[in-house]
């Protein structure tokens, strides 16, 4: 009878340890498929150096070559303005008329005084006055006429370059008070300041030729000279400047145009990836791609240089000839995600 009891005793246990190890077997099947999951498809492509032609490209606003402001260096009445705002003028052209009155009454004075100097010399040259007398009446005829000079520039306001009026301060009548009568701007050459990269400071020259572009004129390109290139180079921003000569005979390009500067320093090698391979980080400006480091994902931070149509340069520390880029499926990627290859 002892026996009899017993065996229900064993049965039982093992009935309740089947359960509890099918149940070990299935969580570990779990773990493994997650541990499966978490491999990512990707394509590498194995970075090489390319030639490509260097095209640096800025943004400027155009400035007039010229820009003067017409105003008599003495106070007066304005007597007669002859040009108003937009009209063209050519250099010596008459602007405006100040008060003559001064400059008549110079004028005239200087006329007696060169009438009397002319008698002193023919004394002189006879020998019949003091070379004491003949010096003083030539320095004060000369005095005199600097004096004369000075009063009729500042009284009859000519255009010291051919040019376009771009503002009118005043009315015939008012007294000249400070403020330029008129601004006059040369547009037939433009001229642009920009700053370049201290890089290329030994590649940029004067003399080199380059193109500008606007989005007033879509589709057309106006040629442009470096006239200058500036000596120094800013601490602060490391850059240099140059500037262009714009050569604008139609006139179709105007003071103040935004516009954007192509300029060409030559072929050489650099490493260039998919565009659509380079991640932004969100709300930044940072940009990254993945690297196939064996088996896993490394993610690095890049500098993007020029772009060439779905390509783009990519500048690295750890960017260099032979490393693996991961080109597609990036999409779900983080720094050490396990990948498989897939090419």
């Amino acid at each position: 009878m002892i026996k009899i009891k017993y065996y229900p005793v064993i049965l039982a246990a093992a009935a309740m340890l089947l359960p509890s190890c099918g149940g070990s077997d299935k969580a570990a099947d779990s773990a493994t498929q997650t541990e499966e999951q978490k491999v990512e498809a990707v394509s590498t492509q194995q970075l090489k150096k390319q030639e490509i032609m260097r095209v640096l490209t800025f943004s400027n606003v155009l400035q007039p070559y010229e820009k003067v402001s017409v105003a008599p260096a003495l106070q007066g009445r304005i007597t007669n303005l002859y040009v108003e705002v937009g009209d063209r003028v050519q250099k010596g052209q008459m602007l405006a008329k100040m008060d003559e009155t001064q400059y008549l009454s110079t004028k005239l004075n200087y006329e007696n005084t060169k009438t009397d100097f002319n008698r002193i010399k023919i004394l002189n040259d006879s020998n019949n006055i003091a070379k004491q007398t003949y010096d003083q009446a030539k320095s004060g005829l000369e005095v005199l006429e600097t004096s004369l000079k000075n009063l009729e520039q500042n009284t009859y306001l000519r255009a010291p370059f051919a040019g376009v009026i771009s503002a009118r301060n005043y009315e015939p009548g008012e007294l000249f008070s400070g403020q330029a009568i008129y601004e006059l701007v040369q547009i037939n050459t433009l001229k642009a300041l920009v700053e370049v990269p201290e890089t290329y400071f030994p590649l940029v020259k004067q003399g080199m030729k380059l193109n500008i572009k606007t989005d007033t004129y879509s589709g057309e390109v106006f040629p442009a000279t470096i006239e200058v290139v500036y000596p120094t180079i800013d601490s602060k921003s490391h850059t240099f400047s140059i500037k262009l000569k714009v050569p604008n005979a139609n006139q179709k390009l105007r003071p103040g145009m935004y516009v954007s500067t192509t300029l060409e320093m030559g072929k050489e090698q650099t490493l260039v990836a998919p565009y659509n391979a380079v991640q932004k980080l969100q709300g930044s400006d940072e940009r990254y791609v993945f690297l196939a480091d064996g088996n896993k994902a490394k993610r690095v931070v890049v500098k993007l240089g020029q772009r060439f149509d779905d390509n783009v340069e990519i500048i690295a520390d750890e960017i260099h000839e032979g490393v693996s880029l991961i080109t597609q499926g990036v999409a779900k990627l983080h720094d050490g995600t396990p990948i498989q290859i897939k090419n």
